[in-house]
């Protein structure tokens, strides 16, 4: 069976201000062809398909397009991820055409999606995102007995359902999409924090015995452990500057008779390069960096005077710039600061500005109240989106 993973598409983000629907609608037109051209039997989204809960129209209707699309030729499954309402994304699912299924409830983790090829089934089960607060009774063999409050302990509850009901079914081969963040993969600076108790990876182990894991969260393409049985597909597009370097792609994989998995990243379109540019502003405008014109930059301009129409000169060579700041080469050495990225640990960067405006930095109770008051608004935001 061949098999497209792919995730993290995030329709509807913008970059520094830049709307990227024209991008995402052209890295869309891209994928419906490959599937075509690579005779694709089953395409699997790892989550965050959406970049917010409610999300823009026009990128429902993307979405609504492009599943229409890709059902013409193979079998589509999806799951949610973080940034997904599991409610909406999974709003008629149990009445859709039987190629496109939307894997979103908990409570039936353990029912696959039976795809059949020449050498019979492959069972595809989807772990949606599971924020521990909402599923560690739901998923609990005993109700009365809640599992630990982690991201381990409900995704693990997860997959040993799934192996329950795989034991069930003899030989059938195994293909499991979930949306976590697991341990020994590197993550980038755009990606939602997903911690709750102080947890927010997932052992590898936990995905033993299946044929292949289809991931999404981590925005950089990547095996998991040896074998690459285990991946990352990554998102399609950069989503900040600290992704710039990475070679977007999508995972083809080939799952043989037996269940054995073979992989090839096809690299995806790039709309603009990422490039960051350093200079005075006499090197912008004598054509040094040319080259870069058409790119999406960010541009520090390092003449010692604030240069005069600093932002449309530079404009008038960077068209597509979305950051334009002044640092004075010679400025002398400036007090450190820590810069904060969407993988930045919420609870300490309220503790450093605890210690900013106090002199002091809080103490072991004051620590779990700024941990108790993040994960309780996490909380209530997953709870909104759900609604």
């Amino acid at each position: 069976m061949r098999i497209l993973h792919t995730g993290d598409w995030h329709l509807g983000r913008t970059l520094l201000g830049a709307d990227l629907l024209e991008h995402q609608a052209a890295f869309l037109d891209w994928l419906v062809d490959l599937v075509q051209d690579r005779s694709v039997d089953l395409v699997v989204i790892a989550g965050d398909v959406y970049d917010r809960a409610i999300p823009p129209i026009d990128a429902v209707r993307m979405l609504s397009r492009v599943l229409e699309r890709l059902a013409q030729t193979a079998t589509v499954v999806l799951t949610p991820g973080n940034h997904d309402s599991a409610a909406r994304l999974g709003f008629g699912a149990g009445v859709m055409d039987r190629r496109v299924r939307i894997l979103a409830e908990p409570a039936r983790i353990a029912d696959p999606v039976l795809v059949d090829d020449a050498d019979g089934p492959v069972a595809v089960y989807g772990i949606p995102y599971l924020h521990p607060d909402l599923t560690r009774y739901a998923l609990a063999d005993v109700p009365d007995e809640p599992l630990a409050r982690s991201h381990h302990a409900v995704v693990h509850a997860a997959t040993e359902r799934i192996r329950s009901d795989l034991s069930l079914r003899g030989s059938t081969r195994s293909v499991v999409v979930a949306h976590a963040f697991v341990g020994g993969a590197d993550p980038s600076d755009s990606e939602q924090d997903i911690r709750v108790g102080g947890v927010d990876r997932v052992a590898e182990s936990v995905f033993d015995g299946f044929d292949y894991v289809a991931l999404g969260h981590l925005h950089g393409p990547q095996r998991v452990g040896d074998g690459g049985r285990i991946r990352y597909a990554g998102s399609p597009l950069a989503f900040s500057f600290g992704e710039r370097h990475q070679q977007k792609s999508v995972t083809l994989v080939e799952l043989d008779a037996g269940g054995a998995v073979s992989t090839e990243l096809v690299p995806a379109p790039v709309p603009r390069r990422l490039v960051d540019v350093r200079g005075s502003i006499d090197d912008v405008e004598s054509g040094v960096f040319r080259a870069d014109a058409d790119a999406w930059v960010r541009v520090v301009v390092t003449d010692t005077v604030h240069p005069e129409r600093m932002y449309a000169r530079v404009k008038d060579h960077f068209p597509h710039a979305l950051a334009i700041t002044h640092e004075p080469a010679d400025r002398g050495p400036a007090t450190a600061a820590r810069a904060v990225t969407a993988t930045s640990d919420p609870v300490e960067v309220a503790a450093d500005f605890v210690t900013f405006a106090t002199g002091a930095a809080p103490d072991d109770d004051e620590h779990a109240v700024l941990t108790e008051a993040y994960e309780a608004a996490v909380l209530a935001l997953q709870r909104e989106g759900d609604r």
